[in-house]
């Protein structure tokens, strides 16, 4: 079976918020002195201060297997890039902060690159980094020397991607099973994914509480025959491991350990306990 999934992320959770102006939002991220504001953040997430949880990985996991058909994500961190997802199947949504690009001429800029000249561009106005400039100075794209070089991420007023939107067509049409993951199914033209997969596609809600009815998922069908959604009630950490325990996925997970949250290496560990006590009777 192929999937298409939309996933939130919660053990890593990225400091911070959108800007709800969007003259301000492009100060923010196109001069040097706002951008003293991002810096923790920018430079967190190349050191990998946040890191991919269990639901990441289980994605990761069903892109090895080929049976993720495309991951279309609103989050913006980039930890889905961590777990070295096929970046031609992840579908930002919002945009992500792991993708640089600048805003004028639209070239892309190497992510790393871009971390390096933050980190001796900007000016630490809280006073951690030592290392960091006394005055900044602006970030200059390398192909049109214009400092709108900034992540991608979709500003408020901003359109959104092309690609979300031919995708989301032909992707959630040839998929058989949805599941939607970290949601409130709120966030229009997002939550449409909900009602564009074929009508024979299974659609499976892991979330903590019940969302989507209005958008035609239905999960008092009981056992009736035909029935096709699904909702799987708790955190989707804890959810995803228990699916990746029903797959025998448990050693691949035991594989990355050290690259997850300390939270999520403390739900792993008890997994795998109960695993071993299970043989063992």
């Amino acid at each position: 079976r192929q999937s298409v999934l939309r996933c939130c992320s919660h053990a890593s959770v990225l400091p911070g918020k959108r800007a709800q102006d969007s003259d301000t939002c492009l100060v923010m991220w196109c001069r040097a002195s706002p951008w003293q504001v991002r810096r923790p953040f920018v430079l967190g997430t190349q050191q990998q201060q946040w890191k991919a949880t269990i639901s990441h990985w289980f994605i990761r996991f069903l892109d090895e297997d080929k049976l993720l058909t495309t991951l279309f994500t609103q989050n913006i961190d980039g930890l889905d890039y961590q777990t070295g997802l096929t970046r031609s199947k992840a579908i930002n949504v919002h945009g992500s902060l792991a993708v640089i690009k600048c805003e004028g001429c639209n070239a892309d800029a190497d992510f790393e690159a871009f971390c390096d000249q933050v980190q001796t561009n900007v000016k630490d106005i809280y006073g951690v980094d030592p290392t960091a400039p006394k005055e900044s100075t602006n970030i200059l794209c390398q192909s049109c020397g214009k400092p709108l070089v900034k992540p991608n991420t979709v500003l408020f007023g901003g359109s959104l991607p092309e690609e979300f939107f031919a995708r989301s067509e032909s992707d959630a049409a040839a998929a058989d099973l949805l599941i939607v993951a970290g949601t409130s199914l709120q966030v229009s033209p997002a939550n449409s994914l909900v009602y564009k997969v074929s009508d024979k596609a299974t659609r499976v809600l892991i979330n903590r509480e019940r969302v989507g009815e209005e958008l035609g998922l239905d999960f008092d069908g009981g056992e009736q025959e035909g029935r096709r959604d699904l909702f799987l009630g708790g955190n989707c950490d804890e959810t995803f491991l228990q699916l990746m325990s029903l797959l025998e996925w448990l050693p691949r997970l035991e594989a990355v350990r050290d690259q997850l949250p300390e939270g999520n290496q403390q739900l792993l560990d008890a997994a795998l306990q109960k695993a071993e006590h299970m043989r063992s009777v």
